[in-house]
């Protein structure tokens, strides 16, 4: 059962703000340190110095990225930066973009949502870690607000709940729009008609919410409730500790598109290429291909039940990997479902990464042997420029695949899905009401 509630959002006011795109970013993780010096430099009210703040040398338990977060939460909305919306309200956001020449719309609509552990009517498929984790924690402790979204997944095959919010906004402009960095036009409208929030509750009240983006995010919420009822806070209405802002996007819409995640391969000592290609061939059908753009193709027309890799490994050697069979990952792999054992990086990670590379689970939790691209020609680039050895492309995983998972409670392989575009951070926000007493 999803319970949700319309809240007071807080935005960026427009009388102080003329160009939202000015000041929001993309969700914290997805910010490097180059990424946060742009966006420091982009505007002063730029939202990176809340979500993600520089790390000064003198910092300390009174003077650090986290207390400085609330400092600018505090003062930009004395200052009028941040208006809260006068009535509690639900927002859609939708979210138009271009990819390969196609214009796709996604819709969804943001909400508080309370909370529940992972597998009590919110499915998650990914792991996560405890940097992460602790990182937003701070941040939550110190502000006791949410700024990014998580992105929440259900399944409503006749559209019933974005039919209603068509209607809500038939006509209408957008409150609040901006672009990100791939050009992409977001787009956000108030919704305060009580009536169009009551049907909007009761057609998400049977609902199973899936996470798609923002595990870390969830599990942090859940752990700071855990932890005011500890002390003995109280919540005060919809805006607080026991809900989350997040925003609800239908997997049946047509608008929803996972990207593929793919692998880039570095610090192998004493890499034997011809040894890696002979051990590769006992699983694996291995073909000399021509070009990317070939790969590409082979892997876009992959039949039910195939599952194909691209390898690059330098000085324009291609090769096209394709499992002889799916019985061979249950030989490899004895207590996880089929369904697990049939994902594609699976099979990839436990086929190939950790048995003939020997990058195992804690080198990849650590981050030391390997680098997620999205753009295939990224990583092609990144071996051939020599900071790499070896590539490996990927198909995307698919929808049903993320709820298959989530349904069965196990947990992909990290960087398993890419959903596009993100949402974006600073379009609107909530901060909570906790009576301490």
């Amino acid at each position: 059962m999803a319970k949700i509630f319309p809240f007071h959002g807080i935005t960026y006011s427009l009388k102080k703000i003329d160009d939202l795109t000015s000041v929001v970013t993309p969700p914290y993780d997805q910010i490097d340190l180059q990424d946060q010096e742009k966006f420091y430099q982009r505007h002063p009210y730029n939202i990176v110095r809340i979500i993600k703040g520089k790390v000064h040398p003198h910092d300390d338990e009174t003077d650090n990225r986290y207390t400085r977060a609330a400092a600018y939460l505090a003062e930009w909305r004395r200052k009028g930066i941040f208006v809260r919306a006068a009535q509690p309200a639900l927002y859609a956001y939708y979210q138009e973009y271009n990819l390969q020449g196609i214009t796709y719309l996604r819709k969804g609509f943001v909400a508080l949502v309370e909370l529940k552990p992972s597998g009590a009517g919110m499915r998650g498929h990914e792991m996560t870690l405890a940097e992460p984790k602790a990182d937003r924690l701070n941040l939550i402790r110190a502000t006791q607000a949410n700024f990014g979204h998580i992105f929440m997944l259900y399944s409503d095959p006749e559209r019933r709940a974005n039919q209603v919010i068509d209607c809500a906004i038939v006509g209408q402009e957008p409150g609040w729009q901006a672009l990100d960095s791939d050009g992409n036009r977001h787009m956000l409208w108030e919704i305060s008609d009580t009536a169009t929030i009551a049907t909007l509750q009761r057609t998400m009240t049977e609902k199973v919410l899936y996470i798609a983006d923002g595990h870390h995010r969830y599990e942090t919420a859940v752990t700071f409730m855990e932890e005011c009822r500890a002390a003995g806070w109280q919540a005060i209405g919809a805006e607080s500790f026991h809900c989350r802002m997040m925003t609800m996007i239908n997997m049946n819409e047509p608008g929803l598109i996972i990207l593929p995640t793919h692998r880039v391969i570095r610090n192998l000592s004493d890499f034997d290429r011809k040894g890696f290609l002979n051990h590769l061939a006992g699983n694996f059908v291995v073909e000399e291909i021509a070009s990317l753009s070939e790969i590409r193709h082979l892997l876009a027309q992959r039949k039910e039940g195939e599952h194909l890799f691209g390898l690059y490994m330098g000085k324009n050697n291609f090769y096209l990997l394709r499992l002889r069979n799916e019985q061979i990952m249950d030989e490899i792999i004895k207590d996880r479902s089929p369904e697990w054992k049939r994902l594609d990086v699976t099979i990839l990670h436990q086929a190939i990464l950790e048995p003939l590379l020997g990058i195992d689970a804690v080198a990849l939790r650590e981050q030391t042997s390997v680098d997620y691209v999205r753009d295939s020609e990224q990583a092609i680039a990144m071996v051939q420029a020599g900071s790499h050895q070896l590539a490996f492309i990927m198909n995307p995983t698919t929808i049903d695949e993320v709820r298959i998972i989530s349904d069965l409670q196990e947990k992909m392989p990290q960087k398993s899905t890419d959903f596009y575009p993100k949402l974006l951070t600073g379009l609107v926000m909530t901060q909570m009401e906790i009576d301490r007493k």
